[in-house]
C-alpha cells in the first residue's frame, strides 16, 4: 500500500473544497501518518457526540488491538475536529478508516476510495439562533459554520427552505467547539453544528432558539485499499464499531466513562475544557445511537439511493460535490459485506465480550 492520493481523487476533494483551514491543521502537525504497513490508522471526532464516545471507545479497545497484533497491525486513533480533515487524509495508507457524517461521507465517495462499513447515529444537526425565529430573518446576518460538515448540509437546506442562499448571508468559518460562546457573545447571529453544540447553546441562554433542524447520519468509513489488502483487519475494526455500541448499551456507566474518554480526548485536542456536561452526554447517546434498534446497519434505503440520494442531488446543484459522481458510485459504497459477516460470526469477533482500558 502506498500513502499518496490519486490524481482523481485529489481531483474531487478540491473540488468538494474540504481541505482544512489553516488554523484547524496546526493540531494535526505532530500526527505521523507516515507510511507504515504495520499500522492502522483510525480517524475519531471527540468533539461530537455521539460519535466521539464510540471513536474514544474502540480506540481503548483491546481486543481490537490483540486482533490487530495478531496480524503484525497496531492501531493509532487520531482525532480531528471535523470530518472533511478525516476525508482529505482517508484512503492511501494515510487513514485506513474514519468516523464521519454524511456529507463528508458523499465527499469520500466522490475521491473513489471509500467503503461505508456501518451507520453510527441517526440523528439531526441544528441551526441554532439567538432571539431569531425564523430562517428567513437570517438575511444578512453573521452564521457560523464547519465547512463540508453534516451540519453545513443542514444550513444549505435550511437557507434554501426559507428561499435563501449562501451569498444572503455572511458565513464565518468556525470550530464547532467555539460555537456556543460566540453566539452568546452576539459574535455570530447563527452557527449551524451537530451535537453537543446545540444543546450546550440551549443551555446557555433562554433567547437561544433552534430555528432549522436536518436530518444527519453518521458512518465509520473504510478504505477500499485496505479493505482489499486486509480484509480480515477491516472486519475487525467493523466489530470493533458492533462492540463498542454493545458495551454503552449493556449499563450507563460505560456510557459515562466513553463520555469521559472523549471529553478527555477533546480537552487535548481542543486546548479547553469541555462544554458539554456529562449527563448531556449520556442524553445525546442514548437518543442518537443507543435506543435506535439495530444499530449499527447497512440501511437498505441507503443502497437504494433513498438515504443519500437527495443529499447528493442537492449538494451537485450547488457545485459542492462533482457531477460525475452517481447513483452507482454511492451503492457501490455501501455494498460493503464486512458487517454482515461479522454479525454472522458474534463468537470469532468476540462481540459480547468486552475489553476496554486507556
Amino acid at each position: 500500500m502506498h500513502r499518496f492520493l490519486a490524481l482523481p481523487c485529489v481531483l474531487a476533494l478540491a473540488w468538494f473544497g474540504t481541505m482544512a483551514h489553516a488554523g484547524d491543521t496546526d493540531a494535526y502537525d505532530g500526527y505521523d501518518l507516515s507510511p507504515q504497513a504495520a499500522r492502522v490508522d483510525l480517524g475519531v471526532q471527540p468533539l461530537g457526540y455521539p460519535t466521539g464516545l464510540v471513536g474514544a471507545a474502540m480506540g481503548r479497545d483491546r481486543i481490537l488491538r490483540g486482533a490487530l497484533a495478531e496480524q503484525g497491525l497496531s492501531l493509532q486513533t487520531l482525532a480531528f475536529r471535523r470530518g472533511p480533515d478525516i476525508v482529505d487524509r482517508l484512503g492511501g495508507q494515510r487513514l485506513e478508516a474514519g468516523l464521519v457524517g454524511d456529507m463528508p461521507t458523499l465527499a469520500a465517495i466522490a475521491a473513489g476510495d471509500t467503503l461505508v462499513a456501518g451507520v453510527v447515529k441517526f440523528s439531526t444537526s441544528a441551526v441554532v439562533s439567538r432571539e431569531i425565529g425564523l430562517m428567513a430573518n437570517l438575511r444578512g446576518r453573521r452564521i457560523a459554520y464547519v465547512e463540508g460538515s453534516s451540519a453545513h448540509y443542514t444550513l444549505l437546506e435550511g437557507l434554501a427552505s426559507a428561499g435563501l442562499k449562501e451569498a444572503d448571508v455572511e458565513l464565518v468559518p468556525m470550530p464547532v467547539n467555539d460555537m456556543p460562546d460566540a453566539l452568546r457573545e452576539g459574535r455570530v447571529s447563527a452557527f449551524a453544528a451537530w451535537e453537543p453544540a446545540p444543546a450546550i447553546a440551549l443551555a446557555q441562554d433562554p433567547a437561544h432558539r433552534i430555528v432549522f433542524r436536518g436530518r444527519s447520519t453518521d458512518y465509520l468509513l473504510i478504505s477500499r485499499q485496505f479493505a482489499d489488502t486486509r480484509p480480515e483487519a477491516a472486519r475487525q475494526l467493523t466489530a470493533a464499531l458492533v462492540r463498542a455500541i454493545r458495551w454503552m448499551q449493556r449499563r450507563r456507566d460505560n456510557i459515562e466513562t466513553a463520555a469521559r474518554w472523549a471529553m478527555a480526548d477533546g480537552v487535548r485536542l481542543a486546548g479547553e475544557p469541555a462544554q458539554a456536561s456529562l449527563s448531556q452526554a449520556v442524553n445525546i447517546t442514548r437518543t442518537e445511537l443507543l435506543d435506535i434498534p439495530a444499530l449499527p446497519t447497512i440501511p437498505a434505503s441507503a443502497r437504494g439511493m433513498q438515504g443519500l440520494g437527495g443529499k447528493l442531488k442537492f449538494l451537485q446543484h450547488r457545485g459542492k460535490i462533482p457531477t460525475h459522481i452517481g447513483a452507482n458510485e454511492v451503492e457501490q459504497a455501501f455494498d460493503y459485506a464486512g458487517l454482515a459477516e461479522v454479525q454472522s460470526a458474534p463468537a470469532k469477533y468476540r462481540l459480547n465480550n468486552f475489553d476496554y482500558g486507556r
